[in-house]
């Protein structure tokens, strides 16, 4: 008698067996060797995964930390500066504008300094900012208050402040409150003629001058968009010196938000302290920008500078 022959049975799992790898075959033993090798590649496409996935966490939390390559940090918000001054050569800007002698830049560079004006004054000044942006405020991320011109933030516009509220506004920023600010902008004009060899007379303030209060809520309007790179002296032909005065703490009151100078070679950037005073000469030697803010509020105060008496402008006051 012929012997039939008897076809092999099916390993679970193969050829398509919805009964998948796992399964075991009715003696107990486990699936094929094939199996057995779907199951370690998987296994091992898990572990890399999980491992890329610790790498990538550690990558994002190196760089949120930390400025990364390409950026310097003139200006750690945990350092106490007495004072830095970095030197740059001088751009042609000035050449185009009136020049004036004993002013106009042959100095240029950019001056950090934690010893003109305390933490305390800068809180005091906060509370000026906050009360004044507490009758307006922008709908986007940045909002302006100038005690000059009286421009306040309204919305998606602005209104001049003082027509608005008129004498009720005297209930909200005081006589006291201006002499503050006063005070404040003398030292710092002081400090900028003495850091690039000026007489303090021949600077003038100029405007816009201005607090400023900014947020990472969405921008509404191109005055929200505060993080394009720009030049002071061609946005504002008047500028020759800037300053920014920071009223509150970077990585404490808020994140994002640093001052970055854009130079050829390598970005260096200030962290806001509150009390820091940030200051340059304003051509395209010093093109910068702000980084957005991500969480928290930002305050600050520009004060600007200009060697042309003809754009000089009064500090604001009550009487």
């Amino acid at each position: 008698m012929a012997t039939r022959s008897r076809r092999q049975a099916r390993v679970p799992g193969e050829s398509g067996d919805p009964a998948g790898p796992n399964r075991r075959t009715a003696g107990g033993r486990p699936g094929s060797k094939k199996s057995r090798a779907h199951r370690t590649s998987w296994r091992s496409h898990v572990l890399w995964g999980a491992l890329f996935s610790l790498l990538a966490v550690s990558v994002f939390f190196f760089l949120w930390e930390y400025p990364g390559d390409g950026m310097e940090v003139l200006a750690p918000q945990q350092e106490a500066i007495k004072h830095k001054f970095f030197s740059v050569p001088c751009s042609q800007d000035y050449e185009n504008h009136k020049k004036f002698a004993g002013c106009t830049p042959l100095k240029c560079g950019r001056a950090v300094t934690d010893a003109v004006i305390s933490p305390q004054e800068a809180k005091r000044l906060l509370r000026v900012a906050e009360a004044g942006f507490s009758l307006g405020g922008s709908d986007g991320g940045a909002s302006i208050l100038d005690l000059h011109s009286g421009a306040l933030s309204m919305g998606r516009n602005f209104i001049n402040m003082y027509r608005y509220y008129g004498e009720k506004l005297k209930e909200t920023i005081t006589e006291e409150d201006f002499q503050l600010y006063r005070d404040v902008r003398l030292r710092i004009q002081k400090e900028i003629a003495r850091t690039f060899d000026l007489d303090a007379q021949s600077l003038h303030l100029t405007k816009p001058t201005f607090f400023s209060r900014m947020n990472s809520s969405e921008a509404k309007t191109a005055h929200d968009e505060y993080w394009h790179p720009h030049i002071d002296k061609v946005t504002y032909g008047s500028f020759d010196y800037t300053s920014l005065l920071y009223l509150s703490d970077y990585y404490q009151d808020f994140n994002g938000g640093r001052f970055i100078f854009i130079d050829e070679k390598t970005n260096s950037t200030v962290e806001p302290r509150r009390g820091r005073l940030s200051f340059f000469t304003s051509g395209s030697e010093n093109l910068h920008r702000v980084e957005k803010v991500s969480w928290g509020t930002r305050y600050a105060i520009t004060i600007s500078f200009t060697c042309n008496p003809e754009h000089g402008i009064v500090d604001p006051s009550w009487t």
